[in-house]
């Protein structure tokens, strides 16, 4: 029997490359979208779901378990960006962030986690970033809710392996997306002390994004997850550089990291 998935935030960029990808593997996909209706070329079902209410997380559940009889991976993948000067971010907007980026995760796993504990086994993916793994200058905010989730994950896992359901997170880098559209940008103000750093950080940011990776590697490594027996905690996909600064994080001191950064970023 084919295995069913739900990926929420399914209708494009990372999302729609893993649910066309694992379509063409077999599988039955649902995906997600806050408005549904402005997909209907999609090649898998997009369901009404938006991850700051519960009650449409639970209906759209509700709604694949009663269909399929299972729900057998879910891929927690609905996320936004939000860039700025952490003093000037609005404190709503840094909320708002938070309640798509962590706090949206953590009620699509409370949902799914009965059935799957009814059926003894599930795989849950939560979808973080490499910037989770370091503080990044005028992206602060997207930082500490990714890495938040990665952190939340590490003891999910331990939480839940009892149950035979198993929990992984995989971190991409800079993917040719259309996330940097849909991202909070703190505006550049002419009076503000950080205008110059924090454009040129932006713009920085825009090129990496515009240059990023296939999505399909994303597509690829998930499927190869859904098919290991037991997945790692963590997981990483990018470019070679993206990766290894993780590796540099762990080996050199702080200052120096923090130094490397502010190089890269030119401030």
């Amino acid at each position: 029997m084919a295995k069913v998935v739900l990926i929420t935030g399914g209708s494009s960029g990372i999302g729609k490359s893993i649910g066309e990808f694992l379509c063409k593997k077999g599988f039955k996909v649902y995906g997600t979208s806050r408005n549904p209706d402005h997909y209907p070329d999609s090649k898998f079902p997009i369901l009404a779901l938006d991850v700051k209410h519960n009650d449409t997380i639970l209906q759209t559940v509700n709604t694949i378990i009663n269909t399929e009889g299972q729900l057998d991976v879910v891929i927690n993948n609905a996320g936004a960006g939000i860039t700025g000067p952490i003093e000037e971010v609005p404190d709503e907007e840094i909320k708002a962030n938070f309640e798509t980026n962590f706090f949206g995760p953590i009620k699509v796993i409370k949902a799914v986690l009965p059935q799957m504990r009814k059926q003894q086994s599930g795989l849950i993916i939560n979808i973080t970033s490499i910037a989770g793994y370091m503080g990044l200058p005028y992206r602060g905010i997207y930082s500490a809710s990714k890495g938040a989730l990665e952190l939340l994950t590490e003891a999910f896992r331990m939480e839940i392996k009892g149950f035979n359901i198993k929990m992984t997170n995989v971190a991409p880098g800079d993917f040719a997306t259309n996330i940097a559209a849909g991202r909070y940008h703190a505006p550049l103000l002419d009076d503000s002390p950080y205008k110059k750093p924090y454009g040129d950080t932006l713009d920085l940011m825009n090129t990496h994004v515009d240059n990023g990776s296939d999505p399909n590697l994303m597509a690829k490594e998930v499927f190869k997850i859904i098919n290991t027996k037991n997945p790692k905690v963590h997981y990483k996909v990018g470019e070679f550089m993206q990766k290894f600064s993780i590796v540099l994080k762990r080996i050199l001191p702080d200052t120096v990291y923090e130094k490397l950064l502010m190089n890269h970023y030119k401030i």
